[in-house]
């Protein structure tokens, strides 16, 4: 055996070796797809109308700010829609004062003058498409940073619907769909705002002072109280519209246990909300700050002291809704609410049947392939068959490296990379039976056939390549499976089909002397 034969052979069985170390065992090294392993599927809508009322909301109140610091008075300031503010009431002498103060917000509004004082400030057609598409991207990264803490293998999640504000989710392998559901929906939006008043049983007593209306620098939001013992009761309280630090301002979040023994969250604050949070409590030491998470107050504490950079929310919460809250504040609040348009579980049941008729369909596949070979070439179509099996291996060991999911079209790809494989080495056959056929020696007829043919499969690889990127990079889960299996389906090949069917024909002729070929 020669030294070019020997690194050869030593080659494939290190990749082989490899390989196989990779997919042994296959239950526990091989990851299956949805459509495999049972799971959940649903299909979401992202309500981006949410996304544009926030936006007004704040445009809104750095308006009214705008103007009380400005002296416009008697205006009042409304958001009529999610893109449209209302300025009615400005007096006359005053109406240039309000268009100099408005302009820092007509970068994104158009503005347009009524009568008796009064403006609407419309956000502008492009701005608002921007701000829809950004709500979608920003929910669809953070339920895929929710669906990663919460341990889904090979999750899928996809923009669809004739609007792109609809998201296909898959998650392979979960059983507690109610559970994913509440974790992945929660909005999760958390706000730490000074209290203006309460906590009281009502809310007429809670407003007797304010003539029965919530002033419009306030806002009213119930919570629930419970002492010790005693049955929680809701409450309500008045605090500040605009609040001291949101979730955006969080640096971390994790379970924690307060002073009482009890489930709680601990958090740490970004030095620019530290700064912030600080100020803010260092100059309201004696009252009282509210936690407010999703428009619901879930505890009170006194400020007793300056507070900078890391705080603990606590509630009522069980052990598990402190995991699960702190997980959702760590991945950050959604943009806007989700509605459900489908839900659909996969069975278990359903994920090996598939398993099964798919091992079949691939199994009877490689045995027709492997019949017709022998029976054709003969004693070279045990070439091919060695060939084709090393194939397979190499397909599903470069999967199981890089992760890869198997879904039923990955093992249709398995089955067309079978097909792939055979007329790669009928195509060098041919080849070989010509040069036989024109006089050739076995050794020369093996090396035109094998040369010759090289850059033809290296052409139509590199064509079906190109055909499995474009499925990879707009197909959804199910064509990103096939495309990902034909990927290395038809890079395997390619090496199997050249590199080892030669190195097997070599290794035979390096140990006799033979004057014809059983082709």
């Amino acid at each position: 055996m020669g030294k070019d034969l020997r690194w050869r052979v030593l080659l494939i069985v290190v990749l082989i070796g490899a390989c196989l170390w990779a997919i042994i065992p296959p239950a526990q090294k091989i990851r299956l797809g949805l459509d495999l392993k049972g799971g959940a599927h649903m299909v979401l809508r992202v309500e981006t109308d949410d996304a544009l009322r926030l936006e007004t909301d704040t445009t809104m109140e750095r308006l009214r700010e705008s103007l009380d610091k400005a002296g416009v008075t008697g205006a009042t300031v409304t958001v009529t829609s999610p893109t449209e503010i209302q300025v009615a009431g400005v007096p006359p002498a005053q109406d240039a004062l309000l268009r100099s103060t408005a302009v820092e917000i007509e970068t994104t509004y158009n503005r347009a003058a009524g009568v008796n004082g009064s403006y609407t400030f419309t956000m502008k057609p492009n701005y608002a498409v921007q701000m829809r598409g950004d709500a979608v991207t920003q929910a669809q990264q953070t339920i895929e940073r929710r669906i990663n803490e919460l341990g889904v293998v090979e999750p899928t999640i996809a923009l669809q619907g004739t609007n792109n504000d609809e998201l296909m989710i898959q998650l392979p392998g979960v059983s507690d769909v109610n559970h994913a559901k509440e974790v992945i929906g929660r909005t999760g939006t958390l706000e730490l705002d000074m209290v203006e008043a309460g906590p009281v049983p009502t809310k007429e007593s809670l407003l007797q002072s304010h003539l029965g209306q919530v002033p419009p620098n306030m806002r009213l939001v119930a919570g629930v109280q419970a002492e010790a013992g005693e049955t929680p009761t809701t409450v309500y309280y008045l605090i500040d519209r605009v609040p001291v630090i949101t979730g955006r301002d969080l640096r971390n979040a994790k379970p924690s246990i307060d002073q009482n023994g009890q489930p709680a969250i601990s958090f740490s604050v970004k030095p620019d909300g530290a700064r912030r949070f600080g100020a803010a409590t260092g100059a309201n030491i004696g009252r009282y700050l509210a936690i407010v998470l999703d428009n619901s107050v879930q505890s009170a504490p006194r400020i007793d002291g300056r507070i900078s950079d890391e705080g603990q929310i606590y509630g009522h919460f069980t052990q598990k809704e402190a995991q699960d809250l702190s997980l959702i504040l760590r991945s950050g609040a959604l943009p806007a609410r989700l509605t459900y348009l489908q839900e659909q579980t996969v069975g278990a049941t359903l994920g090996a049947d598939s398993v099964k008729a798919g091992l079949i369909a691939a199994l009877a596949s490689l045995l027709l392939v492997v019949a017709f070979m022998l029976w054709y070439y003969k004693l070279a179509g045990i070439n091919s068959t060695v060939a084709l099996v090393f194939n397979l291996v190499l397909l599903l060991g470069a999967m199981s490296y890089i992760g890869a999911t198997m879904t039923l079209p990955g093992i249709a790809g398995f089955v067309l990379t079978m097909g792939v494989g055979v007329d790669s080495n009928v195509l060098i056959f041919e080849r070989i039976k010509e040069e036989l056929a024109a006089g050739k020696g076995v050794r020369a007829s093996l090396d035109a056939g094998f040369s010759r043919v090289f850059l033809t499969l290296l052409d139509t690889h590199i064509s079906a390549l190109i055909s499995a990127a474009f499925l990879f990079q707009f197909g959804t889960g199910p064509i990103r499976g096939f495309a990902t299996t034909l990927t290395f389906g038809l890079i395997s090949n390619l090496f199997t089909a050249t590199f080892v069917s030669r190195t097997l024909f070599n290794l035979i002729l390096s140990r006799r002397q033979v004057a014809t070929l059983s082709i």
